[in-house]
């Protein structure tokens, strides 16, 4: 697509207000000069070591996520919309995590099925009764929305996903901005974009907020897997932006006054508030798997005693399930008394036999996926699917009906994107941040993924996505 085909926007469309003064600047802009400031992020981006690792890659090698140089542009007044739905969100998913770890009140009026709950592999009975600081379960949630672009749902923005247990890619969010400012500092003179940059600011603070009384400055760390984890990169960036240490399980212990301790070289330091960036499965050897190094042992009676906060908390991917995903609305309304503001993608239930019955009809209309899958794997996108893939999809959903859920395949809306042939339209969603302490707070904007390949609708990195700067435009006043 030439520079001509995005002055008169994509298929005759009309360009957006929004868009308009980033659509002259595009027209202007010479392919060469675009593709040689594309090659020069990718090579900064590699340089720096902004890279992850795909998991049962052959080769081992680590890839950098591909920069897009086009940015999203989302106007004043729409923000304020998604802001309200998303902060309306996590605080019922909160409500949530705090109700099925204590009085169960949701289960008990039937609103969600206790089994789906109780009976969760993420469900975890050592959290049941232990109180938390402010009762924040999800101190940092990803939230993965999209637009709807045909149809009665056109314009309309849905939340596909809910990322509660250690939601990552808020570096890129960082990385980007900071890459368009170097690349095309002309663009920030001509628009009044929102900042993002103190997002390490509002971590630090949400993470000191939930830290147990002291009368001296709390010591939070981020506890990381190791640097063979695919993102590593983002633990020890958040580390150093928030001014904290970077620390791997051994580098903890917990005494026998149920406390928490960091080793020094000047000798051991007590910690306050562990930022994890560990599954569950491997925080604590002496009540999850004995055979895990990744956190110190005895963390939990730590945590029970009070002497230490985790975030997110143990617990929290309970309420990100996929099987738990429908019934947020109903959260909403149970906790807050307040319709919802962002509406769900619609989700039959394959666990139900009349909605499975549907979904087997309909494979190759739908995308199937595993309720507690992520990454883009375990999922069937139906009108892109060969027949044989959705016969051996049918099979696997036949076998295993409650590991499934399925949604109408929605037409994405789609962004202008730079790819080998010039600019042309690709595929987006986004995930923003919402950081929850004493209050609920989030950077005006968020992690825009794009799907690179034509026509594709899956934006995962894992999957071949990219990544691009995502812009809020502020109001007259706004700062």
């Amino acid at each position: 697509m030439s520079m001509a085909d995005i002055a008169s926007g994509y298929a005759g469309a009309p360009v957006r207000l929004h868009y308009r003064q980033l659509q002259t600047w595009l027209s202007d802009q010479n392919m060469e000069t675009l593709r040689a400031r594309h090659e020069e992020a990718e090579l900064i981006f590699r340089r720096v070591g902004i890279t992850f690792a795909v998991y049962g890659d052959d080769d081992g090698t680590e890839r950098t996520i591909p920069f897009d140089i086009v940015p999203r542009v989302f106007p004043a007044e729409e923000w304020r919309h998604l802001k309200a739905g998303l902060i309306q969100r996590v605080q019922a998913l909160n409500m949530f995590l705090q109700d099925v770890y204590h009085d169960q009140k949701i289960l008990k009026a039937g609103i969600v099925p206790a089994d789906q709950v109780l009976g969760n592999t993420s469900y975890r009975r050592a959290m049941h009764g232990v109180d938390v600081p402010l009762n924040i379960y999800a101190h940092i949630a990803g939230i993965d929305l999209v637009r709807a672009t045909h149809g009665d749902r056109a314009g309309q923005f849905f939340v596909l996903e809910d990322n509660l247990r250690v939601p990552s890619g808020v570096s890129y969010m960082l990385e980007n901005r900071k890459m368009m400012m170097r690349l095309f500092p002309d663009l920030f003179s001509t628009h009044q974009i929102a900042p993002v940059d103190h997002y390490p600011d509002l971590l630090l603070s949400a993470l000191q907020q939930v830290a147990p009384p002291t009368d001296r400055y709390s010591n939070v760390v981020v506890l990381t897997p190791g640097m063979y984890n695919a993102a590593y990169f983002e633990h020890a960036f958040l580390a150093q932006q928030m001014g904290v240490e970077l620390v791997e399980g051994q580098d903890l212990y917990v005494d026998d006054d149920d406390v928490v301790y960091l080793r020094t070289t000047q000798g051991p330091r007590r910690v306050d508030v562990i930022y994890r960036r560990v599954d569950d499965d491997f925080l604590d050897p002496e009540i999850f798997r004995e055979d895990s190094v990744l956190g110190p042992a005895g963390l939990m009676r730590a945590l029970r005693a009070g002497n230490v906060s985790i975030c997110n908390a143990v617990g929290t991917g309970v309420a990100d399930d996929k099987s738990i995903y429908p019934y947020v609305p109903e959260m909403i309304r149970f906790y807050l008394s307040e319709e919802p503001i962002l509406n769900n993608v619609p989700t039959y239930m394959c666990r139900r036999s009349d909605e499975l019955s549907y979904v087997l009809a309909n494979l190759k209309d739908l995308v199937v996926k595993e309720v507690h899958g992520a990454g883009g794997y375990g999922m069937l996108i139906g009108p892109t699917a060969s027949k044989a893939e959705i016969e051996a999809f049918r099979q696997q959903l036949v076998a295993n009906p409650d590991h499934y859920i399925a949604q109408p395949t929605l037409s994405l809306s789609t962004c202008p994107t730079f790819v080998g042939a010039g600019v042309a339209p690709r595929h987006i969603d986004l995930r923003p941040f919402v950081l929850s302490g004493k209050d609920v707070r989030m950077v005006p904007g968020g992690l825009t993924r794009v799907a690179l390949k034509e026509g594709s609708l899956v934006v995962n990195s894992s999957q071949g996505g990219g990544t691009k700067d995502t812009w809020v435009l502020q109001s007259a006043g706004e700062s």
